[in-house]
């Protein structure tokens, strides 16, 4: 058979189309009743022919050879009339390299008896055919020839000459860029175009071959594996220019492609390294956004989501201009009236651009209320009646861009410092009227009641449902910044909230859905892996809110929270001591301390009961000496520090000794809390230590109390005493005193003074040392009259 009569393109048989129907060698029909099982749908004369082709594929010693046998083999036995394990015994008799080596043969134009162009077309079909078994598609043979993939839908075939040296993991020069956009075809009714050159005319690819190449890359980014191999192999610029040059199927294939390249956790990386590229395809797409008529609008708002910048991302410059364009484009449409399935879209499109800029493009303030009122209208219908089904998964998705606005909306708010509450702003925002404050959060109020009377039906057979925790996410938004409207739905939905959170916290391993989910929403969401602390990480600040409140209190307790935040706190330490030195700040467990610290206060009873106290005590003895010497989590450490000495006053017996727990404790606390004052200096107020300076105003108030209860623990443990003396606690407080003017504030002032009145009431030994350095006269105890007092020195 000669090779160079034959015009073969595979992708006939290899893209899901049915291939025309083939007559047998002894001139059946192919859907006669000879068909048999082997291999596939094939009749029995299919299956001899393809018996013998594949026998003369392992015996050919030249790849003309190879070429005749697959030749044939396309001709009588269509790829999508193979089975998966025919295509497997078909490639393992060519050889895994043969497509790489046809794609090099090309571009070297060697002589095999056809075109170039038939090569490439054979070798993509045969990749093709070897992606559609998820076995087989990260075969290292296969994922050597990305690359070249790569270059043909970014350049096209005009260009092969110049893929086997170019590197399409970086980004080119512009004139690079020129160059590459030189070969696209274009097509004019001029008829001197029609003439131009054949170098010009095979500039673009054939649609099947595209189709081919866009298989493969498409099956390859299926696996995480896979996607990280094409992100390394250039494969986001490749895909921008094939789409800034207009290439085969770049709209229908490559974009798609590209969204999922930038979806989930690989969305910052990219970001990073081609923000430049990304803006440019941004700013293309949002013309084309701008430009489309209003049913168009429509279907573009899910494409243009997928290729808006991560939040983190600087919006200057260009990217001002694509948010300020969108949200021109997108008002009308707000304003105007779409169904349910219409507006769903557009308001995920409204959530996300909040995401990446806020409120400060969005419009004037009449549109933002409106904004907020239809996306809590949406909620309201959606989630006020009873569950007969599971929501569809486009009204969750619509629901989610609904959540993040009304999240956005508490967060200005918060921001702008008016009242959650119905009816009661504290200020006058210069932009919105009072009333317009009373009617955002009048929706928003009647908006999470819906969302209160939904999580309400939930069972527990759903809590893994990704819609769920979105919901549960965002009520939580609203509970930790408003606890005082809708006391009574709150008080009887907390039964589910902490359950729902034990549950996430006591399976870590059951969040791999919600991780997926998550990493894919069209709005902005946290995309590190998944954790069961995640949903108790958004209640904490409700729950501590809710600790001082006499009946959330009891019902947190009944649920027996303690423990669900004891257990919250060890599991984040572990995590906090994995980060391989970075020490991040993490606010959850400060917060964490601050309910603790409630409970203590006002339940001393129940901490004198629970064992969980205990445990926390143990805790806090291990956890502050390692958080000594850490700047970055003083503010962690002086929480650890004042909880250690107020749950140690509540569980002490006034006789007792310090058990070596205790003993570890209040050393380690006496040299953290003396660290924070800096006397050394020369004559003057006390200055803050360096380590403290930073986080001064959130730490002081924790210093204080700590030193307050240390000043407790005296004079109802004395033993303590010995610790402050033998720590020096004691002389170089006094000696900072003595020599420096002032401290840094009244406040402080007042507490240091009366903890040294307590040390000096309790012990004679200390108010010996007391007297001593108050008959100087000098510095900061100049001013200390109730300490002299209690000192005896007029």
């Amino acid at each position: 058979m000669s090779l160079q009569s034959e015009k073969v393109v595979m992708a006939e048989n290899t893209d899901g189309n049915p291939a025309r129907k083939q007559q047998s060698a002894e001139g059946g029909d192919d859907e006669g009743p000879g068909r048999r099982a082997r291999g596939g749908g094939l009749s029995e004369a299919q299956a001899v022919v393809l018996e013998r082709c594949i026998r003369a594929l392992k015996e050919a010693k030249m790849d003309s050879q190879t070429l005749a046998a697959l030749l044939l083999i396309t001709r009588l036995c269509p790829a999508s009339d193979l089975d998966k394990n025919t295509l497997r015994r078909i490639f393992e008799a060519v050889g895994f390299n043969l497509p790489a080596r046809l794609l090099v043969t090309a571009f070297r134009q060697s002589d095999t008896g056809l075109s170039p162009h038939d090569v490439l077309s054979l070798a993509t079909a045969l990749l093709a055919a070897l992606s559609a078994d998820s076995e087989m598609v990260l075969h290292p043979q296969l994922l050597t020839s990305v690359p070249i993939l790569l270059g043909l839908v970014s350049s096209g075939p005009m260009m092969a000459q110049n893929l086997l040296s170019a590197d399409f993991s970086k980004p080119q020069s512009s004139s690079a860029r020129n160059k590459a956009g030189a070969g696209r075809r274009h097509r004019s009714a001029d008829g001197a175009e029609k003439k131009a050159s054949k170098a010009e005319e095979e500039s673009d690819l054939d649609e099947a071959m595209a189709g081919d190449i866009y298989q493969v890359l498409i099956a390859v980014s299926v696996f995480p594996k896979g996607v990280d191999h094409l992100l390394r192999r250039g494969a986001v610029y490749a895909l921008c220019q094939a789409v800034e040059h207009n290439q085969t199927l770049c709209r229908e294939k490559g974009l798609p492609l590209l969204a999922t390249l930038l979806s989930g956790q690989f969305k910052d990386r990219v970001w990073s390294k081609h923000g430049d590229e990304l803006i440019t395809l941004l700013l293309r797409l949002t013309d084309e956004f701008c430009k489309a008529s209003n049913e168009a609008k429509l279907e573009l708002c899910t494409q243009i989501v997928q290729f808006l910048p991560p939040t983190g991302v600087a919006v200057e410059g260009e990217l001002v201009k694509v948010v300020s364009c969108l949200w021109e484009a997108l008002r009308p449409m707000v304003q105007s009236k779409l169904t349910p399935n219409q507006l769903g879209p557009v308001l995920v499109l409204c959530a996300a651009l909040l995401d990446v800029y806020g409120w400060k493009l969005v419009g004037p303030p009449k549109f933002c209320c409106l904004l907020v009122n239809r996306a809590c209208v949406e909620i309201r219908m959606a989630l006020e009646e009873p569950l007969e089904g599971s929501l569809s998964a486009e009204l969750q998705q619509t629901l989610a861009g609904c959540y993040r606005i009304m999240e956005a909306a508490i967060e200005e708010a918060c921001r702008l410092n008016f009242s959650l509450v119905y009816g009661a702003p504290k200020v006058t925002i210069p932009a919105l009227s009072e009333a317009q404050q009373k009617q955002i959060l009048r929706v928003l109020q009647e908006a999470f009641a819906a969302l209160m009377f939904y999580l309400g039906q939930v069972d527990t057979s759903c809590y893994g449902d990704p819609f769920v925790f979105a919901t549960f996410r965002c009520l939580c938004c609203w509970l930790s910044n408003e606890t005082s409207c809708l006391k009574e739905e709150v008080a009887s939905l907390l039964p589910f909230l902490i359950n729902y959170s034990r549950s996430h916290l006591l399976k870590e391993s059951s969040g791999d859905d919600l991780s997926d989910w998550l990493a894919n929403l069209s709005i902005s969401e946290e995309r590190e892996s998944w954790a069961g602390r995640q949903p108790l990480r958004f209640l904490i600040p409700a729950v501590c809110h809710l600790t001082a409140e006499d009946r959330p209190r009891r019902v947190l307790l009944a649920l027996d929270t303690p423990a669900l935040l004891m257990d919250f706190l060890t599991q984040s330490w572990v995590a906090l001591k994995r980060t391989d030195g970075a020490w991040a700040r993490d606010t959850s467990m400060e917060t964490v301390c601050a309910a603790f610290l409630n409970l203590i206060v006002l339940e001393p009873e129940r901490v004198r009961e629970d064992p969980c106290f205990k445990s926390l005590e143990a805790f806090l003895s291990e956890a502050l000496p390692t958080l000594m010497f850490k700047p970055r989590l003083v503010v962690l450490a002086a929480n650890f520090c004042t909880l250690g000495l107020v749950v140690g006053k509540v569980e002490l017996a006034s006789s007792g000794s310090l058990e070596p727990c205790q003993r570890r404790f209040f050393t380690t606390a006496l040299r953290f809390l003396r660290g924070a004052l800096d006397g050394s200096g020369k004559p003057g107020p006390v200055k803050v230590s360096a380590n403290w300076a930073k986080s001064w105003d959130e730490a002081a108030e924790l210093w204080r109390v700590s030193v307050q209860a240390l000043g407790s623990r005296v004079s109802e443990q004395p033993s303590v005493i010995a610790l402050i003396r033998g720590e020096g606690w004691l002389k170089r407080t006094l000696a900072m005193l003595d020599q420096c003017s002032a401290l840094p504030d009244p406040k402080t002032e007042e507490v240091l003074e009366a903890t040294l009145c307590s040390i000096t009431e309790t012990c004679p030994t200390c108010k010996e040392e007391v007297v001593e350095v108050l008959r100087n006269q000098r510095g900061a105890l100049i001013n200390m009259a109730k300490l002299k007092k209690a000192a005896g020195v007029e």
